[in-house]
């Protein structure tokens, strides 16, 4: 069962810009991990189902983030069918990010009223997955489509709330692309959670990359 409404989703989302996301198959590492990014300022944060038996370090992490870390919102990414979707929702997710856009998967969280993110690659697909009640849609590969896409994409659909993921770094020229070109949100995942801080297991440099990030986000949003 989810402690967070898909519109309170929604909003954090839109308030920080910003959705750390990684996978790590050691559940007291990746406890850490969402430690340091909420020590850091984020609010919303991705686990995405990569690995064997990821569902049960998701267990883990949800319950340590509702006994700790109480404003984390935590959901799960990489989601490719219902059943999937239906599992994590059992173990407390809050939002379902999907690689693609499936309708199987809209249904279920609509039902449990779960903000779910579609992958969509065209304006077919962001219109397909807002008529079955995305609030919010991912754009992937955003490395391979571009802010271009998004500045794009808002002409004819100026309400459409879009969260780019691949192809997103802290880099200030990085972010200020994508936010000049509308989107709501970014999703962020080795660029910030990288192979070099997981190895150190620097927690610090995670916190401190977290909350830089925001920082610029603001900036950019504020107009300097």
């Amino acid at each position: 069962m989810s402690r967070f409404t898909r519109i309170q989703v929604a909003q954090a989302m839109a308030e920080t810009g910003l959705v750390p996301l990684f996978y790590h198959p050691d559940a007291d590492l990746a406890k850490q991990l969402v430690k340091a990014c909420y020590l850091g300022g984020a609010r919303v944060l991705e686990f995405t189902n990569r690995g064997d038996f990821a569902h049960e370090v998701f267990s883990a992490i949800s319950k340590y983030a509702e006994e700790e870390l109480p404003e984390m919102i935590l959901g799960v990414g990489s989601v490719t069918d219902a059943a999937i979707a239906s599992l994590y929702m059992q173990l407390g997710a809050n939002f379902v990010v999907t690689p693609v856009l499936r309708e199987d998967i809209g249904l279920v969280c609509n039902r449990k009223k779960l903000l779910w993110a579609p992958g969509c690659m065209t304006l077919g697909e962001i219109a397909r997955a807002e008529e079955l009640g995305a609030e919010i849609v991912k754009i992937f590969p955003g490395g391979q489509l571009g802010p271009g896409f998004v500045k794009a994409i808002k002409g004819p659909s100026p309400w459409t709330s879009i969260m780019p993921t691949g192809g997103v770094s802290p880099d200030e020229s990085n972010l200020r692309g994508w936010f000049e070109a509308g989107v709501t949100c970014v999703g962020m995942g080795s660029k910030m959670i990288s192979k070099e801080i997981v190895a150190n297991k620097d927690f610090e440099a995670l916190t401190q990359s977290v909350q830089n990030t925001l920082d610029t986000i603001k900036r950019i949003r504020s107009g300097t």
